[in-house]
């Protein structure tokens, strides 16, 4: 039995509200041996014990990242939300300069993309020309993974059935980042840090609604893996706002 000083501690940065797919991440982290926080604007500190560190960081989806972050002007109609960019991109400065693990989940992975310097198509709904607008919750659209990525390797496939919720996307690459899977239009559809050091994954789909597929239990279970290990190689205080 594995003792729970010893599970890794994953911090879940997403909306205040504590929706559906906040619910979906924490139960598929906590099925393979981790803990996890929800992390929101307005908050103090993390609902979790002092003595407890993040070993982790998950960025969920929701609303759009504000074109602000990336020296643009808004060129459509969306939701923003400014105290979640605040808070995530803060909690992302915090994870690159301790190493701490990230996944990144939709706008997550665009967050990601973004903080690393890297900038966004604000809507790609009419540039889609091989695959449907609509949005799709079932793993309905085909994704090639790059050969060779980690992620490729971390599912051991080449292509991937994978959901569609999303009208942004990510453009321009970020720093240190690489492109590990795209869709049939060339959309990314996947990014990760290149060699060494911190271990960042965003995918632009929804692995959570997804979770009755290995695949997609995967991505969750490489992310607690790598917290783990991140664990035992120094405890990292994120809890400290």
């Amino acid at each position: 039995m594995v003792d729970v000083a010893d599970k890794p501690l994953i911090g879940v940065a997403g909306p205040t509200r504590h929706l559906f797919d906040i619910r979906l991440i924490r139960l598929a982290l906590h099925a393979l041996g981790a803990d996890s926080v929800h992390l929101h604007p307005g908050m103090d500190r993390p609902p979790a014990p002092p003595a407890r560190q993040i070993d982790g960081l998950v960025i969920a989806g929701g609303d759009h990242v504000h074109p602000r972050h990336y020296q643009q002007l808004p060129q459509v109609k969306a939701a923003y939300n400014p105290g979640r960019d605040t808070l995530e991109l803060a909690l992302l400065d915090e994870a690159r300069e301790r190493s701490l693990p990230v996944m990144g989940i939709c706008r997550g992975a665009q967050l990601l993309n973004v903080h690393r310097g890297g900038d966004l198509h604000q809507n790609i709904t009419p540039m889609r020309r091989h695959t449907r607008p609509r949005r799709l919750i079932t793993a309905a659209q085909p994704v090639r993974l790059v050969p060779r990525s980690r992620l490729s390797r971390v599912l051991r496939r080449r292509r991937l059935g994978a959901n569609r919720m999303h009208s942004q996307s990510i453009r321009e690459l970020g720093e240190g980042l690489r492109v590990a899977a795209r869709d049939a239009d060339h959309f990314v559809q996947a990014i990760e840090n290149e060699g060494p050091g911190q271990w960042q994954l965003g995918v632009q789909w929804h692995p959570e609604y997804l979770l009755y597929h290995p695949a997609h239990r995967q991505l969750f279970r490489a992310l607690v893996e790598a917290a783990r290990r991140r664990k035992t190689q120094g405890k990292v205080d994120l809890t400290r706002r």
